[in-house]
């Protein structure tokens, strides 16, 4: 009596997921801006309200923020 052996399927392979991949490279490609150019800015922001101190880590995010949109526009043109 011979035996027989179902052959079973290969599972399927998953979608390539190509545009996460080329979104994060693009991002990666964005220089960071300079700790000196974040500084600078964030002092202007800090001397726009008056030196005013408290805001100083707002002031910096705020900076670096304003500084990252301002890469991406001059990497989309």
């Amino acid at each position: 009596m011979a035996v027989t052996v179902k052959k079973t399927k290969a599972p399927a392979k998953p979608k390539p997921t190509a545009t996460k991949k080329n979104t994060m490279h693009e991002v990666a490609k964005i220089a960071a801006p300079s700790r000196e150019a974040i500084e600078q800015l964030a002092r202007t922001y800090w001397a726009e309200r008056g030196w005013q101190d408290g805001y100083a880590e707002q002031d910096w995010l705020r900076a670096e923020q304003s500084l990252m949109q301002q890469a991406l526009m001059q990497q989309a043109s």
